[in-house]
């Protein structure tokens, strides 16, 4: 018997999207399904009090690769939010990424080469070669004291481990810049899709049957019935039924609030580096719509969690003992050529979302040859 549809894609964030509008696009006959009762995975925006609140944590697009921007920017129009994160430490507050602004407020220098001696003096005394760990990778960029002060703390509490037991790669890609840059990101093109993140998910979906509220594994039979070929962007070890055990992930608690003011902190995201503050930072959602003003404002606190089976994944750990397994698990799925797993999930790893749109128009190519 023919199946009903081509593709079934499981999970509607924004891989499981992209991959869903393209075949649509080319004739093929999809199915959407997802497990939470919206679409758009963790990107989702929901509007509150007139203002856009991302309600899986802040998500800035940014890309330097101009055939993706190009390709969102087909879905909203975007605005011209930069990401200028503050560091929030013993009642003080310092600019991120570290930067001239940074390093004046450590240290009191004015120049990049007053910058540069007061940190390359503190990486010659720690007399790090080959760095081990994160904390020996971060000391070994920027010295022990801004090490103390804005990454020590932060890190522990996100990862829920020592710095000393983190792989170094982790903290590889923050900036370090010897002039007044606030700015976050390198990348040529940056924004945020004026009205949400949710917009250019539903955009894509147009014409597409979506199902809400499945639960793929728990009606697996029924479901792999309907199609010839099965997407999913899901945990892959859940996929599995964990036969070799679960992957570690981290995980994150949201408290959202609405506050009978129209302003809190000032800016869009506040850190707090230091490990007795609980949560790892605040966001203030209208800071995300530039110009705007509002009577009432939404602020979330962000906390980092100790993650277990049945809980949102957020942070893939891809130390050695998790990478082999994840490579375990890689393997079994590519003995099964119906099913292609993709997504942070899927793959157990953390992209951007100019990576995940990227993979997705490349998993798209790689099907219908």
């Amino acid at each position: 018997m023919k199946q009903k549809y081509d593709y079934l894609i499981v999970g509607s964030g924004l891989f499981g999207a992209v991959v869903a509008c393209e075949l649509n696009k080319k004739g093929y006959k999809v199915l959407v399904i997802e497990k939470r009762n919206n679409v758009a995975g963790n990107i989702y925006t929901e509007k509150i009090e007139g203002i856009q609140v991302h309600k899986y944590g802040p998500h800035i697009f940014h890309t330097s690769k101009k055939e993706i921007w190009d390709y969102v920017n087909q879905f909203a129009k975007f605005n011209n939010y930069i990401n200028m994160p503050i560091a929030y430490y013993k009642g003080k507050y310092y600019n991120m990424p570290f930067n001239m602004n940074t390093f004046h407020q450590v240290f009191g220098v004015t120049t990049p080469e007053e910058a540069r001696a007061c940190i390359e003096k503190e990486i010659k005394e720690a007399n790090i070669q080959e760095p081990k760990n994160l904390e020996e990778k971060a000391i070994s960029m920027v010295g022990r004291t801004i090490y103390e002060m804005l990454v020590k703390g932060y890190t522990q509490k996100q990862w829920g481990r020592p710095c000393n037991e983190l792989p170094p790669f982790i903290i590889s890609r923050l900036p370090v810049r010897y002039e007044y840059n606030n700015n976050y990101f390198n990348d040529t093109y940056q924004g945020i899709p004026i009205g949400g993140f949710t917009q250019i998910v539903d955009n894509m979906l147009k014409g597409i049957e979506v199902r809400l509220g499945v639960d793929y594994l728990e009606h697996r039979e029924e479901l792999d019935s309907l199609a010839n070929q099965i997407i999913f962007t899901g945990e892959i070890d859940r996929f599995f039924n964990y036969c070799y055990g679960a992957l570690e992930w981290r995980s994150l608690r949201f408290e959202e609030e609405i506050l009978d003011q129209p302003d809190y902190q000032g800016t869009a995201v506040v850190n707090y580096t230091e490990f007795d503050v609980p949560y790892t930072r605040v966001a203030e959602h209208q800071y995300f719509e530039p110009g705007q003003k509002h009577q009432k404002t939404v602020i979330t606190k962000e906390y980092s969690k100790t993650w277990s089976v049945g809980d949102e994944a957020y942070y893939p750990i891809n130390d050695t003992k998790n990478s082999e397994l994840y490579a375990k698990y890689k393997l079994l799925a590519e003995q099964n050529p119906k099913i292609h797993f993709g997504g942070r999930l899927g793959t157990y790893s953390y992209y951007n979302m100019d990576v995940v749109v990227e993979k997705a128009l490349q998993l798209v190519e790689e099907l219908i040859k």
